[in-house]
């Protein structure tokens, strides 16, 4: 074959390193992009934050202000220290500290600790194994049980239960302990289901409600019945068969309504009591207010902290110099001006589109969940011209401050279901009228989904029942049957 030459034009996009940057900074929550702020600050000698005020970055002022900001900052210096460098012995005395000597701030180590106090409060360190392993370790078992305690304790799920059943534990630990009977692993249960939470280390729910029971005050009104509709009636109590019930324990209503209201104190989940989980805090990105009969939207500032090159060493960068030193800061330079435009264009499009959010849910803001309005992502990339994968980078882990609450931004994006009038009903204005009907029905009648779905039909919304059905149980509702009540 022939070798040829030929040339072709075409067009692609290519993703360079500036738009890489900006897409990635776009995605990226609040904290995390304080974390990538504070990233960059540490790498980057030519950014600076403008929290950190010196007024050496200004270039109209760098050499007027040369000598008073040299005087400025050793007096700063020589304030928190409060210590003079005239004042320090050439030497200190081989038996005395350095506490003997200088008095040591301690305003200001009580105010450390008290913020750490207050960043920790409410905190749980300590998972449910080590909770039950330290019982556990406060127990005076001997070293067959302490072994058959932990190897239980290894086994109870976050929520308190105990998933397999004691001939499995019997099986695996007879391999290791010889001569190992199966009532010394009940026994050991036993003494471990009498751990903290109450609850503790149970098979079924029937067996931790009863456990839970059993630390209650034996003088608790209406214990022994609660005790006996556990124990003998619990298929009936979870079906809700109230008049069975009735018939079978010969209490009025009244008084089984006092029984179930007591049954339910009970935790069905004990193990999650203690948790090692730590709290997650929202800081949002955008605030809502009304000003004036209008709604006005402005960016947190806290979320942008405002960033600015250094002069200090931008003014080291010479211009004809190619040494190694002078290209590095050259790098370090262009790269702080990516990151300053990358983040100036985030903020531009983030406030954008949550204007144009707040616009088309004026509604919402205003009367609440079942006035929202129908929207999806397109609507807000062809007010905004811009693509709908940007509208979903930016509204991802953002978050708006409004008098009613804190929403994410996506929050607001919703399908539409068809109304008999001609218009459109959001699927979340639907599941704010499902919950307000649900929480006005009669407890003793709840209303099925057929039901539910024919109030809405009257109301003009037509939604079939499974729509209705998959509405409720993405709100966690439980169907009618489970949501009776005696009165």
């Amino acid at each position: 074959m022939k070798q040829t030459l030929q040339l072709k034009l075409g067009q692609h996009l290519t993703m360079t390193p500036q738009l890489q940057q900006a897409i990635r900074l776009l995605q990226l929550s609040g904290i995390e992009l304080q974390q990538e702020i504070q990233q960059a600050l540490d790498s980057n000698p030519m950014l600076e934050s403008e929290e950190e005020g010196s007024n050496s970055s200004e270039p109209g002022n760098q050499n007027e202000s040369k000598e008073p900001e040299q005087n400025e900052s050793s007096e700063s210096i020589d304030t928190d220290t409060s210590l003079q460098q005239s004042d320090i012995p050439a030497d200190l005395p081989v038996d005395s500290n350095w506490d003997d000597v200088y008095e040591s701030s301690a305003s200001y180590t009580q105010s450390q600790d008290q913020e750490r106090d207050y960043e920790v409060q409410g905190q749980t360190s300590q998972s449910l194994n080590e909770h039950l392993i330290w019982q556990l370790e406060m127990s005076t078992l001997s070293r067959t049980d302490e072994a058959i305690a932990i190897a239980i304790i290894d086994s109870i799920d976050d929520d308190g239960y105990l998933p397999v059943s004691i001939e499995e534990i019997h099986q695996g630990l007879s391999k290791e302990i010889e001569d190992l009977e199966l009532d010394e692993v009940e026994a050991v249960l036993h003494r471990v289901q009498n751990f903290d939470p109450p609850g503790i280390a149970a098979r079924d729910l029937r067996e931790s409600m009863l456990l839970q029971i059993k630390q209650y005050d034996p003088e608790t009104p209406w214990l022994a019945e609660a005790t006996l509709l556990v124990k003998d009636y619990f298929d009936l109590l979870a079906n809700r068969e109230y008049p069975q019930l009735i018939r079978k324990i010969k209490l009025s209503e009244a008084d089984l309504q006092r029984v179930v209201s007591l049954i339910q104190t009970l935790n069905p989940r004990p193990g999650s009591i203690i948790s090692n989980s730590q709290p997650e805090y929202i800081v949002p990105d955008v605030f809502v207010k009304k000003i004036n009969g209008a709604w006005k939207v402005d960016l947190n500032p806290e979320v942008m902290p405002k960033l600015r090159v250094n002069t200090l060493y931008s003014n080291m960068i010479q211009r004809a110099n190619n040494s190694s030193d002078n290209t590095y800061l050259k790098n370090q330079l262009q790269e702080a001006r990516w990151l300053m435009k990358s983040l100036r264009s985030r903020s531009e499009t983030l406030l954008k589109v949550a204007t144009c959010i707040v616009e088309r849910q004026q509604a919402f803001l205003d009367h609440g969940e079942e006035k929202m309005t129908p929207m999806v992502m397109f609507d807000i990339a062809e007010t905004v011209e811009m693509h709908e994968s940007t509208i979903s980078r930016v509204t991802t882990k953002k978050y708006m401050h409004t008098p009613k609450g804190i929403y994410e931004l996506k929050y607001f994006f919703s399908s539409h279901v068809s109304t008999s009038g001609g218009g459109a009903c959001s699927s979340t204005a639907i599941r704010a009228m499902l919950k307000k009907l649900v929480a006005s029905e009669n407890p003793t009648k709840p209303l099925s989904d057929s039901k539910l779905a024919k109030l809405l039909e009257n109301k003009g919304i037509n939604v079939a029942r499974r729509t209705v059905a998959k509405y409720r149980e993405a709100m966690y509702i439980p169907p009618s049957n489970e949501r009776k009540r005696l009165i």
